[in-house]
C-alpha cells in the first residue's frame, strides 16, 4: 500500500427512536476513517498523482470496512460519501486528489455499484475538529430519504502533515423520512439521479 496509515477508525451509530417514535428496524451508518503522511505536506507539488493511486486504495479498503462494520452484504448498502481535511501544511488540493480521480470506482465495487456521484467534502482542520461526510442513495441521487451526513472527529487528527479520509456506507436512509421525492424503491438505475 502506498499510503503511510497512521491511524484507521471505524464507527458504527444506529438511530432507535427519533422524536419519542421506534425507528424499526434501525436506521445504520458506519465511518471509517484513515489518517495518513501527507507526502506534500508544506511544499507546492504540480504533480499530484501519488495522492491519486492513494485514494484507490483508500476507497476500497474503507468502503469494505464500513460494509463489514455494517454486518451486510455489499449489495445491501443504501447510500455513501466521502470526506478528508488536511493538516495546516496541506492544501485542499490535496484533499481533493485524495477524493476525486480514483476513489469512486472501488468504493463503488465494495458496496456493489454505485450509480450516483458520491457526494464529498474538503477541509483543512487540526486535532480534534469535526469532519462532516455527506451522504447521498448510492444508484439515485434524486432519492432525498438519502440525503444525511455523518461527522467523525479523532483528538489526534489530523496532524499538521497528515489527510483524515473517511468514507460513510449506510444500510438505510433518514430516520421518519418524509420529505417526498423519489422513494428508493422507485429508481430506475439508469442514470444515476433517478
Amino acid at each position: 500500500m502506498k499510503a503511510k496509515i497512521r491511524k484507521l477508525a471505524t464507527f458504527v451509530e444506529e438511530v432507535h427512536s427519533e422524536m419519542g417514535r421506534p425507528v424499526s428496524p434501525p436506521t445504520r451508518k458506519a465511518a471509517a476513517v484513515a489518517v495518513i503522511r501527507n507526502p506534500f505536506a508544506g511544499t507546492y507539488v504540480e504533480d499530484l498523482t501519488l495522492l491519486m493511486e492513494i485514494d484507490a486504495e483508500l476507497g476500497d479498503l474503507l468502503g469494505r470496512r464500513c460494509v463489514a462494520a455494517l454486518g451486510i452484504a455489499p449489495e445491501a448498502a443504501e447510500s455513501y460519501g466521502k470526506a478528508a481535511m488536511v493538516g495546516e501544511n496541506g492544501e485542499l488540493e490535496h484533499a481533493a486528489a485524495l477524493l476525486h480521480p480514483c476513489m469512486g470506482k472501488p468504493l463503488r465495487d465494495a458496496v456493489h455499484h454505485g450509480a450516483a456521484l458520491v457526494p464529498s467534502s474538503k477541509k483543512r482542520g487540526g486535532p480534534g475538529q469535526v469532519l462532516d461526510i455527506p451522504l447521498g442513495h448510492k444508484d439515485a441521487a434524486f432519492v432525498r430519504s438519502h440525503f444525511d451526513g455523518m461527522e467523525v472527529t479523532l483528538n489526534d487528527a489530523p496532524r499538521a502533515n497528515e489527510i483524515m479520509v473517511a468514507v460513510v456506507v449506510t444500510d438505510s436512509g433518514r430516520p421518519l423520512a418524509r420529505v417526498g421525492g423519489l422513494k428508493a424503491s422507485e429508481i430506475e438505475g439508469k442514470d444515476g439521479l433517478r
